[in-house]
């Protein structure tokens, strides 16, 4: 599945990623694939488990999209990689 980051809260290693117009779906840091936090608004790719307390989120990891043509970002070069950071 593929969604985004609704919140994330470092203090307590988790978060909440959009469910449309369902409830959200949680996310824990033990369950991220490659870094130590989300940020909000970035795009993931994830398995959704269902279990007592609603929708959890595993293998959660950064959606990586390609660009549509005819788009681009405000900066001239790309930006740099920083292993368990999300951008």
């Amino acid at each position: 599945m593929q969604t985004i980051v609704k919140k994330w809260f470092r203090d307590k290693d988790s978060g909440f990623l959009d469910n449309g117009g369902g409830p959200d779906i949680m996310v824990r840091k033990a369950d991220l694939v490659i870094c130590m936090f989300l940020k909000v608004g970035v795009t993931v790719e994830f398995e959704c488990h269902p279990v007592k307390q609603g929708l959890i989120a595993k293998k959660v990891k950064l959606s990586h999209q390609k660009k549509l043509k005819g788009q681009h970002n405000g900066n001239q070069g790309t930006k740099e990689f920083r292993p368990g950071v999300m951008t």
